[in-house]
């Protein structure tokens, strides 16, 4: 006869808890158990006004309520984590507070004591900390990565927002009006805002509505040869699906993904540029980016906020030059000009004094979005007021904030909760267009 499984406890590390403070209720029928260290090491991160400091409060604001009116005799037993209704954990807290050491050092050692001491447990270290893991496997101890907060279990799996027509669907095409009417494919992911194109007839289209089985398509503009924004024309497929998308009124959220040169900063801009200046639809662009240094720190900037984001926001400032050139034979006077008036519409703002705020009107730029949490792009995203549109650039393949990948980033958080909005849209872009030497480096170093 085999005996019954071990019911697990996780010993969760401070990584975890200043990553997802609601860490302490995602394991179900599993125990939990706090070791000291990890609570004195979130006692020294509580103060200040980071993520992670915020985090820290909140884990022990968690914490406290869970304690409330608890006896020294309850706590040996556990302390509920769940109120015992559905979708509640029923698994108990459990602190492990014996070790004076400190660190890591502690962290192991609470977990090797709950493996000798507690058989009825079978421990398990979950850790953000990749090194720290490696230590507990070394030491006989088993590991994890917190997987909770995962957007999405395989990456490749995230949607491209682009999608090519099949040819026997292509045949079962019908006109209605200036769109057409085409059956969705059988299997076939289609959404609305997803852009369709076909070979064979060189159409590009865009998905308004899907109903009873049939997909509504409006065609796309032709920003590559009959239309252009601000100066600025796709130059590929993909670039001309973004266009349309940041030129659209009646999507709220674009999301635009691609590597290196292939165009999210300029385009963003100028699709920005164009509705605000020309259209008036929009009274500024907003513009907003994650302070992650990918070398040594350079210490504090001086200036105002917009000048102290500056510096962090040098590919947008690039962009804008390129914008801010007027063709023709206006010299430097006209070129000063036109700087001056752009830079007057466009506000560099950052994301260290977003809580509370309500853009009304506005266009919304956060680049470098692979670097947020799924909690900082609620916060950001839900600052949008009426009349707002906010457009998330990034390369989920270059994140340089400690303890995100690709399937935790609030850019990949985004992309998934939000790709069957019917006021969202997406758009991976592939090829780049910064130079040759660019395209060859980002794929041959």
């Amino acid at each position: 006869m085999t005996s019954e499984p071990r019911p697990r406890i996780y010993v969760l590390d401070t990584s975890v808890l200043v990553h997802d403070p609601t860490a302490l209720f995602s394991f179900e029928e599993h125990h939990v158990c706090i070791p000291g260290a990890v609570l004195e090491e979130l006692d020294s991160a509580k103060e200040g006004l980071s993520e992670v400091a915020r985090n820290a409060r909140q884990v022990s604001r968690f914490l406290d309520q869970l304690l409330a009116g608890r006896t020294p005799a309850q706590l040996s037993d556990g302390l509920p984590l769940g109120a015992g209704g559905p979708g509640q954990p029923t698994g108990r807290l459990f602190f492990e507070i014996e070790h004076h050491t400190h660190g890591d050092t502690a962290i192991l050692a609470a977990a090797r004591s709950l493996n000798t001491r507690q058989g009825e447990f079978a421990p398990v270290l979950v850790s953000k900390d990749i090194n720290l893991r490696i230590r507990a496997q070394v030491s006989g101890i088993a590991a994890e990565d917190y997987e909770s907060d995962r957007a999405i279990d395989d990456i490749d799996l995230l949607p491209t927002g682009v999608a090519e027509i099949p040819a026997q669907t292509w045949e079962q095409a019908q006109q209605q009006g200036e769109c057409l009417r085409l059956p969705v494919p059988p299997g076939a992911a289609w959404r609305v805002n997803q852009c369709l194109f076909t070979e064979r007839d060189n159409f590009e289209g865009i998905i308004r509505s899907i109903a009873d089985g049939w997909a509504l398509l409006a065609p796309l503009r032709d920003f590559r040869a009959a239309h252009s924004v601000w100066g600025i024309r796709g130059r590929n497929r993909e670039q001309n699906f973004a266009l349309n998308l940041l030129m659209d009124p009646e999507i709220d959220l674009v999301t635009l993904l691609g590597s290196a040169g292939t165009g999210k900063t300029l385009l963003t801009l100028a699709a920005g540029l164009s509705q605000t200046m020309d259209e008036n639809r929009y009274r500024e662009v907003i513009a907003t980016r994650a302070t992650v240094a990918i070398g040594e720190e350079i210490g504090y900037l001086p200036g105002t906020e917009e000048e102290k984001m500056t510096p962090w926001m040098g590919a947008l400032m690039d962009n804008l030059e390129v914008l801010a050139s007027p063709g023709g034979s206006s010299g430097d006077w006209g070129r000063a000009a036109t700087a001056d008036l752009l830079h007057s519409r466009v506000r560099i703002r950052s994301l260290s004094f977003m809580r509370g705020r309500t853009f009304l009107e506005k266009f919304v730029i956060l680049d470098e979005a692979q670097n947020l949490t799924a909690k900082q792009m609620k916060t950001l995203i839900t600052r949008a007021g009426p009349g707002t549109k906010v457009i998330c650039l990034g390369n989920i393949g270059q994140i340089d904030t400690p303890y995100l990948t690709e399937s935790t980033s609030g850019l990949t958080y985004v992309v998934d909760r939000l790709k069957d909005w019917p006021h969202s849209g997406h758009v991976t872009l592939q090829r780049g267009e910064r130079s040759r030497l660019a395209d060859y480096a980002s794929e041959a170093l």
